[in-house]
Formats: C-alpha cells, sequence, structure tokens
C-alpha cells in the first residue's frame, strides 16, 4: 500500500511518534466555518475548533485576506531587531482592550506565555512561590507543566520539576455537593492552610488560575471566589496572573473572561483564539511591572509574527463587529437545548459554561463519573458528523468549543446528532 491509498492517519503512525494525544484519527482537507472536510469526502460539524483556536470559524474570509496581505508585506522582520506596524497596532488593541496601562509581549503558545508571566512575577517580586490550583491546566513546558494539576500522567517521568509550586483547592461546587458559598469557604480555606502550613505569604510571587477551568472540567468559579482571590494577592502583594489561554478571544461571550467576574488580573494570558489558528500568544500585564523586565531577561525568535499580528486584528474586528453578541445569544441557546437533552437523560447530570464555553458532565445512576458514556458519545457523535472533546480529570465531561459565529440551525444540527448517538447508548 502506498501513500496515495494509505490515509493521512495510517501515514502518520510510521513518521509520527505517539507523544501527542489526538482525539479522534479523522483526516481533513478543509475547512470553512463551523465545518470541516474529511480526506474521504465527509463534511463534520466542528464543535472542537480546534481546541478553542478558530474562534471566528475556519478560515474566516476577512482573516485570510489580512493574512495574504500581510504575507505580500512582510513575513518576519524578528522583534528583536526591529518594529513593524502590525505588531505595534496589536498591542496597542491589546492595551486598549484591557482598560489601558499596560504593555504587551508577544510570543508563539499558551505554555510559552505562562512560562514568561511566571518569570515576571519572580524578576518583580523578587520571591520564589508560586500558587496554582488543583485541575488546572497551564502547558506541557516543564515549568507549565510543575503548574498543573489535571492528570498525573502530564508530569510522570518529568520529576522533579519546578521548584515552590503549590496547588490549592478550586471551587467545584457541583462535586462536592456544597453551596456556592460553602465551597467559595472551603477552598479560601485550604488557600489559607498553604499559607499557614507550607509558604508563608510574603514569599509567593504569583497566583495563577484560568478564570474558569478549560482542561479540569470547564468549571466556572462563584464571582466571590474570584474577588476573593484578588483581595488576598492585593492584601499580600502577590501578582494575579490570569491564564486566558482558552477562555480569551470571545470564548465566553466577553473579550476576555475577566470581564465577566469584574475582576482584573495583574498579569493576563492569552493565546489559542488570538489569531484564530496562526501561532501566536501574549503577555498583557501592568506597565509599572513590565518596566520592571530588563532587556535580555526573557526572549524568543518568532514571536509576534507579522502574519500572525494582521490575523489577530482581524479576529478583534470581528469579534468587536457582532460575534461577541452572536456567541452570548448562540451559547444560551445551546445551553437552554442541552438542558431539555438532561430532562430526558438522567446520566446528563450538569450542564454549565459562559458564552460558548459549555461542558455537560455524565454520571452513573450512583454519582460516579461515567467516563465510558462521553468516550461513546464522543465517538458515535463524530461517526454522525459531530465533532466533541472530552475533558475533565475523570475524563466524563463533554465540551462544546463551537466557533463564535455559530448558527442556530448549526446548533440544532449538533443538538440531533447528541440526541441520536444518547439514544443509542443509554437504551
Amino acid at each position: 500500500m502506498d501513500a496515495t491509498t494509505k490515509s493521512l492517519y495510517e501515514r502518520a503512525q510510521a513518521v509520527m511518534p505517539p507523544v501527542a494525544g489526538r482525539a479522534t484519527q479523522l483526516g481533513v482537507v478543509k475547512g470553512q466555518g463551523s465545518y470541516l472536510w474529511g480526506e474521504d469526502g465527509k463534511k463534520y460539524l466542528d464543535f472542537a475548533s480546534g481546541v478553542a483556536v478558530t474562534n471566528v470559524g475556519h478560515n474566516h474570509p476577512l482573516v485570510i485576506e489580512r493574512a495574504k496581505a500581510q504575507i505580500d508585506t512582510l513575513v518576519h522582520g524578528g522583534h528583536n531587531v526591529v518594529y513593524y506596524p502590525v505588531y505595534v497596532e496589536l498591542a496597542e488593541k491589546l492595551n486598549e482592550l484591557n482598560g489601558g496601562g499596560c504593555k504587551v509581549y508577544f510570543s508563539n503558545s499558551g505554555a510559552e506565555v505562562n512560562e514568561g508571566a511566571i518569570k515576571l512575577a519572580k524578576k518583580v517580586t523578587q520571591r520564589p512561590g508560586i500558587i496554582s490550583f488543583k485541575r488546572s491546566f497551564h502547558g506541557r513546558t516543564l515549568a507549565a507543566t510543575t503548574l498543573t494539576a489535571s492528570n498525573a500522567l502530564y508530569r510522570k517521568d518529568y520529576e522533579g520539576l519546578l521548584p515552590s509550586v503549590y496547588h490549592a483547592e478550586y471551587p467545584y461546587a457541583f462535586r462536592t455537593g456544597l453551596s456556592e458559598e460553602l465551597e467559595t469557604q472551603r477552598c479560601l480555606a485550604d488557600l489559607d492552610d498553604i499559607f499557614h502550613f507550607l509558604i508563608a505569604p510574603d514569599q509567593v510571587a504569583a497566583i495563577i488560575m484560568e478564570p474558569v477551568q478549560g482542561e479540569g472540567g470547564y468549571i466556572v468559579p462563584p464571582v466571590s471566589f474570584v474577588k476573593a482571590i484578588r483581595e488576598i494577592c492585593d492584601k499580600h502583594g502577590i501578582m494575579l496572573i490570569f491564564d486566558e489561554i482558552q477562555t480569551g478571544f470571545g470564548r465566553t461571550g466577553k473579550m476576555f473572561a475577566w470581564q465577566h467576574f469584574d475582576v482584573k488580573p495583574d498579569i493576563l494570558t492569552l493565546a489559542k483564539g488570538i489569531a484564530n489558528g496562526f501561532p501566536l500568544s501574549a503577555i498583557v500585564a501592568r506597565a509599572d511591572l513590565m518596566d520592571q523586565w530588563p532587556a535580555g531577561t526573557h526572549g524568543g525568535t518568532f514571536g509576534g509574527n507579522p502574519v500572525a499580528c494582521a490575523a489577530s486584528l482581524a479576529v478583534i474586528e470581528l469579534l468587536e463587529g457582532g460575534l461577541l453578541n452572536n456567541a452570548l445569544a448562540m451559547g444560551q441557546y445551546f445551553k437552554d437545548q442541552l438542558n431539555e437533552l438532561k430532562e430526558s437523560y438522567p446520566a446528563i447530570r450538569d450542564i454549565r459554561g459562559l458564552g460558548l464555553m459549555i461542558g455537560m458532565e455524565l454520571m452513573t445512576e450512583d454519582r460516579k463519573p461515567d467516563a465510558q458514556a462521553v468516550s461513546l458519545l464522543k465517538e458515535k457523535a463524530l461517526e454522525k458528523g459531530l465533532i466533541l472533546l472530552t475533558c475533565g480529570t475523570d475524563k466524563n465531561v463533554i465540551r462544546f468549543i463551537p466557533p463564535t459565529a455559530v448558527s442556530k440551525p448549526e446548533i440544532d444540527q449538533a443538538v440531533t446528532i447528541l440526541r441520536a448517538a444518547l439514544a443509542e447508548i443509554f437504551v
């Protein structure tokens, strides 16, 4: 069998390692809007969006137009060497979107900017400690792996990792069965214990958190918890870092998730949806902090690539031009449809999320995480033409990540497929 008769999956097995886990064996050759086309010609409704990357839809015409125009002008100048228009324009826009008084550093990936944010916090505070949260995901480089606490597999055989990193409890009232108020108190008490038993708060450089946990299960914390973390950071001179790599750029129905909580971080990390598929990430932080980051103490070659910056400016234009409002409206419509499914299938125990970042948690009759049903649901949905991803530390949550441009008919199509798949699983 030669390369022309093998599937892309089969060809990849010969030349690629198993280390990159794959959600499907699907080979695709084209994308447009909410759809991907398989190498077999089949059309798939994509509610994974490249793991929350193609937030304005695959190959949006405006994004492609701006990227092509930039290719004709400048592909790479090197941000350590020269300045170029889209690089500065995007930094100015991100500063504006975050209320002003910020400066911006560009990189390529989410893990890179999380590492950069930690370095910045350590540099300006001259403190060693970092506090992250259980069920968090911050990347797979060595320092980012240390911050991550959603799966022991990510850390296995890589210990020891970055020292002086501690993991606190993140609110998950659905699982604990507590009220939001009591769950917030429980988690804040755990943070107090870390300060009392493990590391004094004046030794902590930063607390890094996802304002909505992604891989951990699409968990939305109470507003009171997020505000309390801000107050704790202010009290002890700790930098608050929000990892908005998955939640940013319209995913939650607002440009950034921090706007839902009215809590601004000191340092914000962005990637994924920032450029709709072009590699780009950013650290947005208070100017007074950034000004304490001396030249040469952090760097990189490809950060702020001109083509990616041009694409990002187009993404922001589209989001501000109506897609943020669409994400809020379609997110509510989608949750309403999913809650109707929940009434028919007792295994669906919780529907949660902000905007178009929606989690559906399945459990058994005795309220144990039902990872098997979730895996089957994902497989059957794919067979019927719907691409889904899972999440949750127990792998029992379906995460819905459609583009912000998704339409009611597309949501209806997804729900129809889900209903048919659930009927096959729960006969």
